[in-house]
């Protein structure tokens, strides 16, 4: 058997309490007495979160960043990421697609699909087995290493399924999924959902939490940037036609396929930033923009994401990437000029976040017109950039944008409301201003990581009360 060694991840110990000038004191005083009743319950026992990846994707990105804090408050945390070939990734973007409620690649989750699954994660079990001390708490995130969780719980380890991914709606798809990986993730101690809806009724509501994700206002891509540190950052990716300032921010050029040249920077862009995941529809986007936003705002579509070799769990991004290509080159001349696709280096994560930041600090409007959302952290993202959405009604967006306050809300398929909405901020630009200011208030109220790992130590406090009392 192949042992595929899942891997430890590192990151740095950050300090909460720089939090505190967006938060206040109030806020970081019961996080650190939330902190210090988890410590003491867990008293001397380790934290280990596993996941898929390390680069690209939300659930990367906010582990970096929670689990910084949470070591510097003197936990002892690790991250491990698991391994796998590319048959078993198929595997798990089939499960992800389905617990989304699509059909992936079509294919079959049977006895075949089954076995890949197992064996990879078979193979990463010694890694884990290594890392593990009896009583450790494990936090599993998403379908892809979920198989490990019997494994864990024989090792006597505390283990929590966190899962990103949902549907509201059960459908065959979703039942499938389930089908498929409900044997590994019931006997789970807890469960973790970002949105209540996405719960299966065999889980029993006692063992669940709803916890939203958060961002982190001091990363790369939500760092403050002045405005021609954001130019020239697009400029020298190629997305912008910039000379530059001299402010020293360069990014490696992007992938981009348009017709002519650059937009400028008078350009009024309409951006969504995603991977190249079916989910996302980032062919319904550009559909929507050309049929319905107005030609005489003169505003400019940018479909962008990481590059299509750089995500290690996602095989699809290719293929998306690929059909929304063959998608623009249907459209007409005029059309075309107006339209620009992206794909952002992921050779330096600093810089590609930094690139993203700029696009988004720079967009008149920022959409994201998904199928089906676990969260959507760029539409968080977009909000403490004070930047107007306008993002489809699906999962854990509905919880971010109050329709109307702080940016609009439309069903996924209603191209008319979406092209509707997106003209109307961008001709109302005072509009604009007022979602974009009550959506930075509303982040920095729900969706910072002091809320985030609250709803943590809180939850830790549960599981560990119970193993001890």
């Amino acid at each position: 058997m192949p042992n595929h060694d899942a891997t430890v991840v590192p990151f740095a110990p950050l300090d909460p309490r720089r939090l505190a000038p967006l938060v206040g004191e109030a806020r970081i005083e019961r996080l650190e007495a939330a902190v210090a009743r988890a410590c003491e319950l867990l008293d001397g026992r380790r934290v280990i979160n596993v996941n898929s990846t390390a680069n690209g994707g939300g659930v990367a990105e906010m582990l970096r960043t929670l689990l910084g804090y949470v070591r510097h408050a003197g936990i002892d945390t690790e991250w491990l990421v698991v391994q796998g070939d590319p048959e078993f990734f198929a595997v798990t973007k089939r499960i992800h697609n389905g617990l989304y409620g699509g059909p992936g690649d079509g294919l079959d989750l049977d006895g075949r699909a089954r076995e890949t699954y197992e064996r990879v994660l078979a193979g990463n079990l010694p890694s884990l087995q290594r890392a593990l001390r009896p009583g450790d708490v494990v936090i599993v995130h998403d379908p892809q290493p979920a198989g490990l969780i019997p494994a864990l719980l024989e090792l006597e380890a505390r283990v929590v399924w966190r899962c990103h991914v949902g549907v509201e709606k059960a459908n065959g798809w979703s039942e499938r999924a389930w089908e498929f990986i409900r044997g590994y993730v019931e006997p789970a101690d807890a469960f973790v959902f970002s949105h209540l809806s996405f719960v299966p009724s065999w889980i029993e509501s006692p063992r669940v939490e709803v916890i939203p994700p958060s961002i982190d206002p001091f990363s790369p891509k939500n760092t403050d940037l002045e405005r021609a540190e954001a130019l020239e950052l697009l400029g020298s990716a190629g997305l912008l036609a910039y000379d530059g300032s001299g402010s020293g921010r360069h990014a490696r050029p992007a992938r981009v396929v348009r017709d002519g040249a650059p937009p400028t920077p008078e350009v009024p862009l309409v951006v969504q930033v995603s991977r190249w995941d079916p989910m996302k529809d980032m062919i319904g986007v550009l559909t929507g923009f050309v049929e319905g936003v107005s030609r005489s705002t003169g505003a400019h579509l940018v479909l962008a994401g990481p590059a299509v070799d750089g995500v290690d769990d996602d095989p699809e991004a290719i293929q998306v990437w690929d059909r929304t290509v063959r998608a623009w080159h249907g459209l007409s001349a005029e059309d075309r000029a107006r339209i620009h696709l992206a794909a952002v280096p992921l050779d330096d994560r600093e810089e590609n976040a930094l690139v993203v930041n700029a696009l988004q600090r720079h967009a008149a409007v920022v959409v994201q017109k998904s199928l089906a959302e676990g969260f959507g952290l760029t539409v968080a993202e977009a909000m403490w950039k004070s930047r107007p959405v306008v993002a489809s009604a699906v999962g854990g967006i509905v919880g971010q944008v109050l329709d109307g306050a702080t940016g609009f809300l439309h069903e996924p398929n209603d191209l008319e409301r979406f092209g509707r909405l997106v003209t109307y901020l961008l001709e109302t630009p005072a509009a604009a201003r007022s979602l974009g200011i009550n959506g930075r208030r509303h982040v920095v109220d729900h969706f910072l990581a002091d809320r985030h790992l609250l709803r943590y130590a809180e939850l830790l406090e549960r599981i560990l009360g119970e193993c001890v009392a």
